[in-house]
């Protein structure tokens, strides 16, 4: 499903986030598939760009403030003041995805379980010589909010590798009628979750849309995913094939110990 038709904008080059030759006089990105990739290397102004569109769209973030009111993207408001997104029907739900956020958002959820199990515990105390039907009144919302957490994040968010939770949280998280950014989704998946992972959005992209930024071959090859690549001024669409990653990728698996002599010291 495609939710977001194109961002709009017109950028010269300046200080940042306007020194990304990526951007510079980029007139206007379109997404004409479910799932779109931003591909590049570091400082080629994907994250940059994420950003400043989960800025813009107020997204939700996962493991930080909203995208609204994240302090650590107001460096890319500007950017983000120069956009204009089109749409052609508005997603109901949506988030936006940083990796690095990932562990303050499982330690904020294993904090907010510790606290309802703890209130959950005083309130049985104090309630302890009422009748039943109060004792279950006075402790009903706390239950409901835990049963919530447990639900959307399992009992122990922590017991999980960061993999697992990362693909828990996908699953968890992601429905329908949804419009979602992730930067470097890949950065805590083993190459075996990776492939889980584009195995979801086969099966979410029917009804829901994809924006990501990524340095993983395995994520760039998802089936009819529109590749921009970062690389060039302006960004431009390009194929999987002609990607330098992912011919770099293939002939170092073909040759790996040719590059391992070549990096090494004389």
């Amino acid at each position: 499903m495609i939710y977001l038709r194109s961002v709009q904008m017109n950028i010269t080059p300046g200080a940042y986030p306007f020194n990304c030759p990526s951007l510079w006089h980029l007139k206007e990105m379109t997404f004409s598939a479910p799932v779109t990739i931003l591909v590049g290397e570091n400082g080629s102004g994907k994250s940059t760009f994420l950003e400043a569109l989960a800025r813009k769209l107020r997204l939700p973030a996962i493991g930080s403030a909203d995208a609204a009111q994240d302090a650590s993207l107001d460096a890319v408001a500007p950017l983000c003041n120069r956009m204009k997104t089109v749409f052609s029907v508005r997603p109901k739900y949506g988030f936006f995805l940083r990796a690095e956020d990932f562990f303050g958002y499982t330690r904020r959820i294993a904090g907010m379980q510790k606290q309802f199990l703890d209130d959950l515990a005083r309130v049985e105390q104090e309630y302890r010589h009422k009748s039943a039907f109060t004792q279950e009144q006075a402790r009903m919302a706390y239950a409901d909010s835990l049963a919530a957490l447990y639900r959307d994040h399992g009992i122990d968010p922590d017991a999980r590798s960061h993999g697992e939770s990362f693909i828990h949280l996908f699953q968890s998280r992601i429905r329908p009628g949804g419009l979602y950014l992730l930067d470097e989704p890949e950065a805590p998946l083993s190459p075996t979750r990776q492939l889980a992972l584009i195995a979801l959005l086969l099966e979410r992209a029917k009804d829901a849309q994809f924006i990501l930024a990524t340095h993983s071959p395995f994520l760039m090859a998802y089936p009819g995913a529109e590749i921009w690549s970062m690389d060039t001024t302006p960004a431009a669409q390009c194929s999987y094939d002609a990607l330098d990653s992912v011919t770099l990728t293939r002939d170092f698996l073909n040759h790996p110990d040719r590059y391992i002599r070549q990096l090494q010291l004389p």
